[in-house]
């Protein structure tokens, strides 16, 4: 295992998701909303979970001055934000694929960072054993029993980096 693959497979899956809910017929709500609530409920554990197990470790290891774990925790509040609006608003509405829309372009926009950026320099400085001991701990965090306990809160990007450098 390497929690560098087990991300990218995760971003994989949010793709899929995505895509999916573009196949659906926008009058089926109760299938959009179905869809929807999986996959919102997926983006924030992901992202909370790369927040507990593998930003403090990319800091530690790769990032230094911190400036891909700021834009990525920004990101993460971005994703959040969408969520929530999406949320807000009935399902199938104009408002909520607006929102929804919010939702997938950040997230496209912080995989495509995370992948070219944050993964790529993990990989170059991390050992394969500190990869897979994360691995571990990413999946981990990620169970039922786990993910209810992640902070899923919007936070301070400076302030992330500075309690954790």
């Amino acid at each position: 295992m390497d929690i560098t693959d087990l991300i990218l497979t995760d971003h994989h899956r949010q793709r899929q998701a995505f895509a999916l809910l573009d196949d659906v017929d926008r009058a089926d709500t109760a299938r959009l909303g179905q869809l929807w609530g999986d996959l919102a409920t997926f983006l924030e554990v992901h992202a909370a979970a790369e927040e507990q197990v593998f930003y403090p470790e990319l800091l530690r290891l790769a990032d230094k001055g911190g400036a891909e774990t700021k834009d990525a925790i920004k990101d993460h509040n971005q994703i959040r934000d969408a969520v929530h609006a999406a949320a807000g608003q009935q399902v199938g509405s104009d408002a909520w694929w607006s929102a929804v829309g919010a939702a997938r372009s950040a997230n496209t926009d912080h995989m495509g960072e995370e992948e070219d950026e944050g993964l790529s320099d993990f990989r170059r400085h991390a050992s394969l054993q500190v990869r897979h001991d994360l691995a571990v701990r990413f999946e981990a965090a990620k169970t039922s029993t786990v993910a209810p306990t992640l902070d899923q809160q919007d936070k301070d990007p400076d302030g992330y980096v500075a309690q954790r450098s």
